[in-house]
Protein backbone atom coordinates (compact mmCIF):
# COMPACT_ATOMS: atom_id res chain seq x y z
CA UNK A 1 0.00 0.00 0.00
CA UNK A 2 3.26 2.50 0.89
CA UNK A 3 4.25 1.78 -2.45
CA UNK A 4 0.40 2.21 -4.49
CA UNK A 5 -1.37 5.06 -2.74
CA UNK A 6 1.51 7.26 -3.88
CA UNK A 7 1.34 6.18 -7.70
CA UNK A 8 -2.33 7.95 -8.03
CA UNK A 9 -0.26 11.11 -7.94
CA UNK A 10 2.43 9.70 -9.96
CA UNK A 11 0.90 9.70 -13.69
CA UNK A 12 3.41 11.88 -15.37
CA UNK A 13 6.09 10.85 -13.34
CA UNK A 14 6.35 7.76 -14.46
CA UNK A 15 5.35 8.65 -18.25
CA UNK A 16 8.95 10.64 -17.97
CA UNK A 17 10.65 8.38 -16.21
CA UNK A 18 10.20 5.23 -18.05
CA UNK A 19 8.76 6.95 -21.53
CA UNK A 20 6.45 6.57 -23.35
CA UNK A 21 3.95 8.69 -21.30
CA UNK A 22 1.15 6.67 -20.45
CA UNK A 23 -1.84 6.29 -23.13
CA UNK A 24 -4.77 4.78 -21.19
CA UNK A 25 -4.69 6.36 -17.89
CA UNK A 26 -7.91 4.27 -17.11
CA UNK A 27 -5.67 1.15 -17.30
CA UNK A 28 -3.21 2.64 -14.83
CA UNK A 29 -5.88 3.56 -12.49
CA UNK A 30 -7.59 0.77 -13.28
CA UNK A 31 -4.74 -1.44 -12.64
CA UNK A 32 -4.14 0.89 -9.01
CA UNK A 33 -7.63 0.07 -7.69
CA UNK A 34 -7.31 -3.53 -8.68
CA UNK A 35 -3.93 -3.80 -6.73
CA UNK A 36 -5.07 -2.03 -3.42
CA UNK A 37 -8.13 -3.97 -3.31
CA UNK A 38 -5.78 -7.27 -3.10
CA UNK A 39 -3.79 -5.65 -0.61
CA UNK A 40 -6.79 -5.32 1.61
CA UNK A 41 -7.64 -8.66 0.92
CA UNK A 42 -4.26 -9.87 1.91
CA UNK A 43 -4.52 -7.78 5.01
CA UNK A 44 -8.09 -9.52 5.93
CA UNK A 45 -6.42 -13.06 4.93
CA UNK A 46 -3.26 -12.36 7.42
CA UNK A 47 -6.08 -11.96 10.56
CA UNK A 48 -7.31 -15.27 10.03
CA UNK A 49 -5.26 -17.51 7.95
CA UNK A 50 -7.24 -20.70 8.59
CA UNK A 51 -10.54 -19.11 7.85
CA UNK A 52 -9.70 -17.57 5.13
CA UNK A 53 -7.69 -20.35 3.62
CA UNK A 54 -9.58 -20.69 0.17
CA UNK A 55 -8.84 -17.09 -0.72
CA UNK A 56 -5.07 -17.99 -0.52
CA UNK A 57 -5.96 -20.13 -4.01
CA UNK A 58 -6.78 -16.96 -5.77
CA UNK A 59 -4.25 -14.56 -3.72
CA UNK A 60 -1.20 -17.32 -5.31
CA UNK A 61 -2.88 -16.93 -8.92
CA UNK A 62 -2.56 -12.90 -8.58
CA UNK A 63 1.04 -12.96 -7.82
CA UNK A 64 1.82 -15.76 -10.08
CA UNK A 65 0.48 -14.18 -13.17
CA UNK A 66 2.18 -11.26 -12.62
CA UNK A 67 5.87 -12.86 -11.95
CA UNK A 68 4.83 -14.80 -15.10
CA UNK A 69 4.02 -12.00 -17.21
CA UNK A 70 7.00 -10.73 -16.30
CA UNK A 71 9.38 -13.66 -16.49
CA UNK A 72 7.71 -13.74 -20.62
CA UNK A 73 8.18 -9.75 -21.10
CA UNK A 74 12.27 -10.01 -19.98
CA UNK A 75 12.63 -13.46 -22.00
CA UNK A 76 11.33 -11.51 -25.14
CA UNK A 77 13.49 -8.87 -24.63
CA UNK A 78 10.34 -6.69 -24.00
CA UNK A 79 11.40 -4.95 -20.75
CA UNK A 80 15.18 -4.41 -19.03
CA UNK A 81 16.50 -6.30 -15.98
CA UNK A 82 15.47 -2.75 -14.40
CA UNK A 83 11.85 -3.49 -15.11
CA UNK A 84 12.02 -7.03 -13.87
CA UNK A 85 13.19 -6.99 -10.52
CA UNK A 86 10.13 -5.50 -8.82
CA UNK A 87 8.42 -9.11 -9.21
CA UNK A 88 10.69 -10.44 -7.18
CA UNK A 89 8.79 -9.81 -4.06
CA UNK A 90 5.64 -10.83 -5.63
CA UNK A 91 7.20 -14.10 -6.32
CA UNK A 92 8.25 -14.63 -2.79
CA UNK A 93 4.86 -13.93 -1.51
CA UNK A 94 3.55 -16.60 -3.82
CA UNK A 95 6.21 -19.15 -2.56
CA UNK A 96 4.66 -18.12 0.93
CA UNK A 97 1.03 -18.44 0.27
CA UNK A 98 1.97 -21.96 -1.31
CA UNK A 99 3.32 -22.43 2.00
CA UNK A 100 0.81 -21.18 4.02
CA UNK A 101 -1.91 -22.68 1.93
CA UNK A 102 -0.26 -26.20 2.73
CA UNK A 103 0.55 -25.52 6.40
CA UNK A 104 -3.07 -24.60 7.16
CA UNK A 105 -4.64 -27.55 5.61
CA UNK A 106 -4.19 -29.71 9.04
CA UNK A 107 -5.82 -26.49 10.83
CA UNK A 108 -9.14 -26.29 8.55
CA UNK A 109 -9.60 -30.42 9.10
CA UNK A 110 -8.85 -29.85 13.17
CA UNK A 111 -11.64 -27.33 13.22
CA UNK A 112 -14.50 -29.16 11.13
Amino acid sequence: MLVLIPMYFMLDTVGRKDPPPITHPDFYFGFLGVALAWQVAFFILASDPVRYRPMMIPSIIEKVSYVGAIGVLYAQGRIHLSQAIPGIPDSILAVLFVVSYVMTKHCVQERS
